[in-house]
């Protein structure tokens, strides 16, 4: 076996070892490679004797929990880069989780050998990663382990949760797919058996919730086919093909940023740049045009177009003499 292969096939099984679920697309895509190689690759950890398995319910191969590797030493440039990573998460240390991270990046660091450890020490004395703002909810760890046991073994959830669009607390009952940290907080998303629907709820705004023994079935889709083409994180079932028009001002800005997967960006003569994207829904996208103000016009689609012009007028009364 050639050195590169040997380096993929451990790659693979190290991937595989993270209890991760990965299809043979996103395998392909982690190591650069085409799906016909990664079958030529399970094929022969599966002559190996490996023993990993393809998961019908999440769509991807998973090595058997009994088999492990013996650890794999970690050059400079890695460990560095997982401490600092893993140190910046662990600065938010009331966020479940991610407040373990430092405790994980010490452990990790005194693990290292001398030598890497005391350059890893000098070179992350000068290294800082910072994080976006976080929601602050008080008593999360409960209402996430909750969630997470739920999660994993399937079983419907029951609790109480602070509705800010219907201004009061509401009974919910749920099958909880996926728990998943976006931006600032974690949430919850899964069928709402009061409204037989897919719905999205912040961990922090729950008041009560339990475990229940009723159990549900797997989703037919992952989380990636579930969120779409939502700008964010929150489909509303209908798409729009949004046009803005960016000004010199800020255009660079927007053009080195990769906001979303569908866009489109082109510059004009004048310095100024088009940015087209398909999107589900408009209620995301429209605080972030917001956000540039002056420096960015709507073209369309006209529903888009009239709720920025509403929100410009509204401003411009609100500071009139």
């Amino acid at each position: 076996m050639d050195i590169s292969r040997l380096h993929r096939v451990l790659k693979i099984i190290t991937l595989l070892q993270t209890r991760r679920y990965y299809s043979v697309e996103s395998l392909a895509d982690e190591l650069e490679v085409s799906r016909r190689t990664i079958y030529r690759d399970l094929n022969m950890l599966e002559l190996a004797g490996v023993p990993f398995y393809y998961d019908r319910s999440r769509r991807g191969y998973i090595i058997h929990q009994t088999y492990w590797l013996p650890p794999i030493n970690l050059d400079l440039e890695e460990a560095l880069s997982l401490i600092a990573v893993a140190a910046a998460a662990g600065d938010e240390s009331g966020v479940p989780l991610l407040g373990k991270a430092s405790d994980a990046a010490r452990k990790i660091e005194s693990q290292l050998p001398l030598t890497i450890r005391a350059a890893v020490g000098q070179a992350a004395s000068g290294l800082t990663v910072r994080r976006s703002p976080v929601a602050r909810h008080e008593g999360l760890e409960g209402a996430y382990h909750t969630v997470r046991e739920a999660v994993a073994r399937r079983h419907v959830l029951r609790g109480r949760y602070i509705s800010f669009y219907e201004k009061k607390q509401i009974d919910v009952t749920m099958e909880p797919y996926w728990l998943v940290f976006h931006e600032r907080a974690w949430y919850v998303i899964g069928r709402c058996c009061r409204n037989d629907d897919i719905r999205t709820f912040k961990l922090g705004r729950f008041v009560e919730l339990r475990e229940l023994a009723e159990t549900f079935k797997a989703p037919a889709r992952t989380l990636e086919e579930h969120l779409g083409n939502a700008w964010r994180f929150m489909p509303e079932g209908r798409q729009y093909d949004v046009s803005l028009r960016f000004s010199r001002l800020v255009a660079p800005n927007v053009a080195e940023v990769q906001w979303h997967r569908t866009q489109k960006v082109a510059w004009e003569d004048e310095g100024t740049l088009l940015f087209d994207v398909r999107v589900d829904g408009l209620g995301e996208i429209y605080w972030w045009v917001l956000g540039y103000g002056d420096q960015v016009e709507v073209l369309k689609p006209k529903a888009l177009r009239d709720r920025i012009r509403k929100a410009a007028e509204n401003t411009l009364a609100r500071y009139r003499p």
